[in-house]
This record gives C-alpha cells, sequence and structure tokens, in this order.
C-alpha cells in the first residue's frame, strides 16, 4: 500500500498509477505476485487547482493504469473534491456519503484484502467500470467473463486448495413452492447449509420463477428462506468445479437466477433475513422489492477468494447503492446492517 497526496498525483500522476515495483513491469507482461496496487489518496487540505489537475491525469491514464485507487479523509470532503471522488474507487471518511462509503478503520482489512488478491481486485475495478456504462444484460456478460477468468488464477487456486472440498447430502427439496391464490411463494430450503446457493438450489428457484414468468395469472413472487439465515451465498464445496472457464461461464450465463428475478422485476420480491452474502443479496437486489429483517447482514466476501461478484452483483448492487459503496463492499469484506443498508437502498423496508 502506497500513500500519496492529490498534489503528488497531480504533478506525477503516471508514476503514482503503475506498480509499486518498477522492476516487474517488462514489456510484454505485468507480473502482480508481490506488487500491491493499492494507492491511497490523502484528500485533507487539497487544493482546488490540484484536484482539477488530478482529475484529468486520471481520465487520461484510463483504462491504461495498474493502480487501485481509494481516497481517504479524516472529515467530510469539500465540495470542490467532488470530480476527484468520483473517478476513485471508493473513499474512506468519517463523514461517509455515497462517495465516501466507508468508516478510516476499515483501511486494514481494506488493504490486507487487496494484498492477498491483487489481480482479482483489479479486475474487480475495470469490471465495476465497465458495468456502470453497459446495460443490464451486458453488463452481467461482462461479469461472467471476468469472473470465469479469475477461476483459471492463481489467487483463486491458492484459495481452492487451502480449502478443502466437502461431500455433502442435496436437499431433497431445495426450493418450497406454493401457490395462494395469484401469489407464488418460493422459499429456499437448504436450512442445514445456510441456504447456501448451489446447483441444485439454483436449478429449483429458476424452475419456480419460470411458472411466474409462464403463468400470467401470477402477480405476486415472494422468496424467502428456511432456517437461521436467507442464503449464505455460493456453495463454496461448488466452487471451481466445472470442467473449465468457458464452461463455467456459459453455465453461469444459461441458468443465471438474477436474470431470471429481473424478468420478474415488477412482480418479484424477497424477503430476507440473517445472514445475506454474495449471491444472497446479489440476486435479491435485481428485484423491486426487498424487505429485510431487523437482523440481517449483507457483506461481498468474494475478493478474500480470488474472485468478484458472479452472481450478478457488480450490476445489481451498483444499480440500487452506487459504484463507490459496492467497491467498499467488495473491497473490505466488511458487514453492513439491515439499518445501514435500509438508508443507502440495497433493501426497500425494514421489520
Amino acid at each position: 500500500m502506497r500513500v500519496i497526496t492529490v498534489a503528488q498525483l497531480a504533478r506525477d500522476g503516471h508514476h503514482c498509477l503503475q506498480p509499486a515495483d518498477a522492476s516487474v513491469v517488462l514489456r510484454d507482461q505485468i507480473d502482480l505476485c508481490h506488487p500491491d496496487p493499492l494507492v491511497i489518496v490523502d484528500l485533507d487540505g487539497a487544493r482546488p487547482r490540484d484536484i482539477e489537475v488530478a482529475t484529468g491525469v486520471l481520465d487520461a491514464a484510463r483504462p491504461a493504469a495498474r493502480a487501485l485507487l481509494v481516497g481517504l479523509a479524516t472529515e467530510a470532503p469539500a465540495p470542490h473534491v467532488e470530480p476527484l471522488l468520483a473517478r476513485l474507487m471508493t473513499t474512506l471518511c468519517s463523514a461517509p456519503n455515497l462517495q465516501c462509503a466507508g468508516n478510516p478503520d476499515n483501511l486494514s482489512a481494506l488493504s490486507k484484502l487487496v494484498a492477498g488478491a491483487p489481480r482479482a481486485a483489479l479486475v474487480l475495478a475495470d469490471l465495476l467500470e465497465l458495468t456502470a456504462s453497459s446495460s443490464l444484460r451486458w453488463g452481467v456478460t461482462a461479469e461472467s467473463f471476468a469472473y470465469s477468468m479469475l477461476l483459471a488464477g492463481p489467487e483463486f487456486a491458492q484459495w481452492r486448495a487451502a480449502t478443502p472440498i466437502r461431500s455433502l447430502a442435496e436437499a431433497t427439496t431445495p426450493v418450497l413452492m406454493s401457490r395462494d391464490g395469484t401469489r407464488l411463494h418460493l422459499r429456499l430450503n437448504r436450512p442445514e447449509r445456510r441456504n447456501a446457493f448451489g446447483r441444485s438450489l439454483r436449478n429449483a428457484l429458476l424452475d419456480g420463477l419460470a411458472i411466474a414468468r409462464i403463468d400470467a395469472s401470477v402477480t405476486d413472487v415472494l422468496i424467502d428462506g428456511a432456517g437461521p439465515a436467507f442464503c449464505s451465498g455460493g456453495d463454496l464445496d461448488e466452487f471451481g468445479t466445472t470442467p473449465d472457464p468457458v464452461t463455467a461461464h456459459h453455465v453461469r450465463m444459461v441458468g443465471h437466477a438474477g436474470l431470471a428475478v429481473h424478468e420478474l422485476r415488477d412482480k418479484a420480491r424477497f424477503r430476507v433475513h440473517g445472514a445475506c452474502i454474495g449471491a444472497g443479496i446479489e440476486i435479491p437486489a435485481f428485484a423491486v422489492h426487498i424487505e429485510a429483517s431487523s437482523d440481517a447482514s449483507f457483506a461481498l466476501p468474494e475478493l478474500g477468494l480470488g474472485l468478484v461478484p458472479g452472481a450478478g452483483g457488480t450490476v445489481s448492487i451498483p444499480a440500487r447503492i452506487g459504484r463507490w459503496r459496492t467497491a467498499y463492499l467488495a473491497l473490505t469484506g466488511a458487514k453492513i446492517d439491515a439499518a445501514t443498508a435500509l438508508n443507502w437502498g440495497l433493501v426497500d423496508a425494514v421489520v
């Protein structure tokens, strides 16, 4: 991690935006095994002229820059700093807002995650910028490309090697379906796995959503979860088990639960509780309405596995809370509670 001032960024931007160890930058390759791409930009006391120049530097550098810029401020940045805030990945500040997403106390966690998965962190930065200017479907496609590529990368391989795959019996009925008039009720039903989003649960959920799509008499689709958590995220025991990254991409796009929810967005609503991790919030975020219990918590932990969100979260979550808050969640792995999620717009109601 390097710390620079806005004046340094304005004066020497090209150097600041390259990996810290210039000796590993060759004509045809960049070795990111050791250099840490994280650059902290100290925003305190930044002068208007330096902000203007630094903003121009970042605009000119994209997309070649191989640094991940995060702002740091001990107090709310002045209005003249806003153009630079918009171009940083996120900003840690004791007075958070849309672009200043998290507390400076999270800097250590952010630094540790980025240092552990620098390739995935840089892919995340590119991906969030790309999805911000893409249609929903192309954004989801870009995310799937990125996720599949990282499945073949060394950071995920290191995590997979250190995380043995367990063999557990599948749930007999991974999604419970019931009908009450015009309402279709779908309940995730792997409580022994905290409703981990594995293949069987995904396929059963897609079957239920297909019923709602085909049957015009269904006007309301309620999705919730059995047991102590709505969904603990993807089933870790299935991560990396597809034959190859190309197959992984095609499987993800053919059976994308987030896109299926989006197609029903005017009908589908979620009622979430307990842990809503990774896919457990990425998929609900495609819906028109999310109701959370007061004990709900939300997190995006994928970077710790050498990955990026892969259930549509780089599209659905920025649409609700902006890319800066999404980046904060993904770069720190921090959990936010239901009250914060409501304040940000990640959920629509807390009961």
